[in-house]
Parts: C-alpha cells; structure tokens; sequence
C-alpha cells in the first residue's frame, strides 16, 4: 500500500471532451497501471478518481465512504455552483427515512403494472411518427414525450406542463451548458412549480406519488419536512425522465452503428431485455465524475491510502469495461450472460427508478423493432448534433427512416 495523496500532481479531469459515445482509452491505461488516481476538477478541491469495477462499488457501497460529508466542503465539481442535492447527499439513517417513503412505487411489481399503460403510450407515439412520415426526429417523436408521460402519470404531474418543467431539469445536469444563473433560476422555478403542486393536494387530495408524500408529511410530521417533500418530488421528476430521455436514442443510435445491432434484435426480439442490460453497460453516460464521496477514515483502495477527510469519485463507464469482470468488455454482445454493470449505481445510493427505466427501454425498444424493423439513420453519423456541457452525453436530435 503506497500513501501518495500529497506527492502526486493531479491530473487535469475529465481527460477529454466526450467525443459522442467513445470512450477515452485512458481509463484503460489507468485499470492497468493507476487504479486510483489523482484528479483536479474544474472547481473544487483535488480528488481520487477510482476507475476499477472493484474499487469504484467499494465507494459506492462502503459506508467508510460518505456523501453527507461533502455538504459544506469544496467538492470536487464541474460548475462554479455548490450543489444542494438533497437527498443524494444523505447517509443513512436520514437517506433511509426519506427513500423508503417512495421506493414502494418504483417496485418491480408497481412497474410491471404501469408497463401495459407504457406500451400504450408507445404505440401512439410511434404511430404519430410513422404518420408524419420520414425523415423523423426520434428525440422529439418518442425519446421525449414517452418517459414525461411515464412519470407524470407516476407522480400526479400535468403532463401539458412539461415544455416548462422539462427545460427547468436541464438545471440538474447542466456544467457548463447554463450559467449559474439561469440554474439557480431554473431550480427556483422547479421547487416552486412543485411547491404549488403540493398545495394542491392538501386542498383536493390525490392517489398518486405526489398526495401519497403529502399524506406522509402531514399524518408524520415528524418524517418529513416540507421541504423535503418539495425537493424529493422535485428531483423524482426530472431524474424520473431526464436519463431516459437520453438513453433511448443513445440506445438505437448503438444499435444502428454497431455492426449487426439492430438486425439481430429484429431476428431476436426476445433478446430484449438482456440488450437493455447490456446497453447499459456499454454506453458511457456520463461526461464526467460527479456527486464525490469523502472518506470518514483511512481506508486502503486499490493499493492506495485513501485518508480520512479526502474526496473520491468514480467513474462508472470504466468499471462496465474492467477486463476482469466482462469477457471482451469494448464488445457490445447483446446476449451476454452475466453483466452485474454499474449503470444504476450500486449502494444505498442505487437509481430508485432502475426498474422504471428498463421497463420503458424495453417497451420502446420492443415497439421500434417491430413497427420499424428497416430504421435506420436519415443522416450520416458525422452530421448528428450532441448534447454539451451537462453531466449526461446524447443526441439533440436524432433523423431516421424507415
């Protein structure tokens, strides 16, 4: 074990601007010869950046390694801002008190209910484009509007106000892409939209996730604050349908450019639900480390003296191509067997909305195979415009045909 915290000059990180979806063959150098390496954000103080499968779930899953201590420290970030990231940046116990009030609406068993009324969505989404005919945007057509109405239903929200808060959640993801400013503007507009929502309920209560937080708050006052109510349904909504709408056409974009992708789910669209996973391993979602982990003691990770008092953060994308977990990890094998990825999370932290989110990749892609078995790009892979400047890579726009 080697103590080199204070020795080593940190290395100027993220490595690269995110090149659409590649992925910067650093990493692979440092799984190799620097597991745990040290690392100079845009702001903030240096930092460990961990990029081994085994060491980056340690971080996730140890509790020796805390979120909590970061509020109030000059973490490691990628914009000016100081983030207030609520419930993302609790341990247990209080991380615990607050996500069980909401994780049993996200259950397998409450998803599978919701994937009939999905496929719904989906179909008449689908049957819009096709009637609109080629060339069509899939980001505007399906990517957009089908996981909005998902978690508007979910959560209670009008779905006829999503141009307002859909452009409000760019504020969760954004680095660079708004000034701080218009984040802080942005983020006022949410919590407020949210606040007025919750009012509402005390008025005229409702079934869905959003009354069923209200009940909570009001029948156990001692569980909830308000303002807790405010930012978990704040951050239900745009975490609930920011992702997927990026991961959808990241996904048929893979597909469509990996040799043989997209054919062999039209051949096998029993496959599904492994390709999801397996999607999810490969894409590299996201454009840089974020939300670090401060160490609460000396911790040894990856032959490294991590101290007490000192940042990690972790890079998911490299630990979902570690050699020693996946066999031919820069190969996208859309049948692969076991693929324990990373790309929910891992820990107490884990995406309470993973099972909402396979189960809406899956019905889009399900829906896509079989109305649209010839898709295929309108444009060459060279004129396609991508996201910049937020925590997340994927296309504005995406033209296909059929």
């Amino acid at each position: 074990m080697t103590d080199t915290s204070q020795a080593t000059i940190p290395q100027r990180y993220p490595f690269s601007a995110p090149h659409r979806l590649d992925v910067d063959p650093r990493y692979g150098q440092l799984r190799r010869e620097e597991p745990l390496t040290r690392i100079q954000m845009p702001f903030g103080e240096p930092a460990w950046l961990a990029t081994r499968y085994a060491d980056v779930r340690t971080v996730l899953a140890d509790p020796r390694f805390s979120r909590a201590a970061s509020v109030g420290r000059d973490q490691p970030r990628n914009t000016s801002l100081q983030p207030d990231e609520g419930i993302l940046a609790m341990d247990p116990p209080e991380h615990t008190r607050l996500r069980r009030l909401v994780a049993k609406a996200f259950t397998a068993r409450r998803v599978e209910e919701l994937r009939p009324r999905t496929r719904a969505i989906a179909e008449e989404l689908v049957e819009a484009m096709l009637a609109a005919g080629p060339p069509a945007d899939l980001v505007a057509h399906l990517a957009t509007p089908l996981p909005i109405q998902v978690i508007c239903d979910l959560l209670g929200v009008p779905v006829t106000d999503q141009d307002r808060f859909h452009t409000w959640s760019e504020a969760i993801v954004s680095t660079t892409s708004l000034s701080p400013e218009t984040i802080r503007n942005y983020v006022d507009q949410l919590m407020g939209y949210m606040a007025e929502l919750i009012a509402q309920r005390r008025v005229t209560p409702t079934d869905d996730l959003i009354g069923a937080m209200v009940r909570a708050r009001d029948e156990n006052a001692d569980r909830l604050t308000e303002q807790e109510v405010v930012q978990l349904a704040a951050g239900l909504l745009a975490a609930g349908h920011e992702t997927t709408v990026t991961q959808i056409p990241n996904m048929v974009y893979v597909l469509l450019t990996e040799e043989g992708g997209w054919d062999r789910l039209c051949a096998e669209p029993d496959l599904v639900p492994k390709a999801v996973e397996e999607l999810m391993r490969f894409i590299p979602l996201g454009a840089t480390a974020a939300f670090p982990r401060y160490a609460t003691e000396d911790v040894e990770l990856g032959g490294v003296l991590v101290r007490a008092g000192e940042p990690v953060v972790v890079s998911v994308h490299s630990a979902n191509r570690d050699e020693s977990v996946f066999t031919d990890p820069d190969r996208l094998d859309l049948g692969r067997e076991l693929n324990p990825h990373l790309g929910f999370g891992h820990g107490v932290h884990h995406c309470i909305g993973a099972q909402l989110a396979r189960m809406e990749l899956q019905v889009v892609l399900e829906t896509l195979l079989r109305r649209t078995p010839r898709l295929r790009l309108a444009v060459p892979v060279s004129e396609l415009t991508w996201k910049h400047g937020l925590l997340v890579r994927g296309l504005t726009a995406m033209p296909v045909q059929w």
